[in-house]
């Protein structure tokens, strides 16, 4: 066995090659000579070096990716956009009857004699922005599940 490290003088990294028994041994780059005394000691004493294989297919198994198609990214990225915007056009329902109900107690403070048509256009506003929600909502899963 014969061991080969170049000169003691040379700061750049070594390239040490083994040879036992008349075959080589890839040759491996290291830095310091400490970080292979364990595989140097192994080997000046004698004994063997222990080699487990490795299933080449296993090892192919876990570096591959899972692609798609480009198009049916974009179609979906396109879905979620939408549906999020169909439901932010739901919040807008609250904002809506807030609005309302805000305006009728300044409509009631201002003229208490108009109660009840006061009331009846409360109503049919909340009616109409609460239909604009749910219109929104329905959107929203439309947009999800059934394109």
């Amino acid at each position: 066995m014969e061991i080969d490290t170049g000169s003691q003088a040379d700061a750049r990294p070594q390239i040490i090659s083994l040879s036992l028994e008349g075959r080589m041994i890839p040759g491996a780059i290291c830095h310091t000579r400490l970080a292979l005394r364990p595989v140097f000691s192994t080997i000046l004493r004698g004994q063997p070096l222990k080699c487990t294989p490795v299933a080449v297919a296993s090892s192919l198994q876990t570096s591959q990716f899972h692609t798609s198609l480009v198009r049916r990214d974009i179609d979906q990225a396109a879905k979620y956009i939408g549906a999020g915007a169909a439901t932010v056009g739901a919040a807008g329902s609250g904002a809506g009857i807030g609005s309302v109900f805000g305006n009728l107690v300044i409509g009631y403070a201002r003229n208490p004699g108009l109660k009840q048509q006061l009331f009846s256009y409360a109503i049919l506003g909340f009616a109409l922005s609460e239909a604009m929600g749910l219109f929104c909502l329905m959107m929203a899963f439309l947009i999800l599940y059934a394109f």
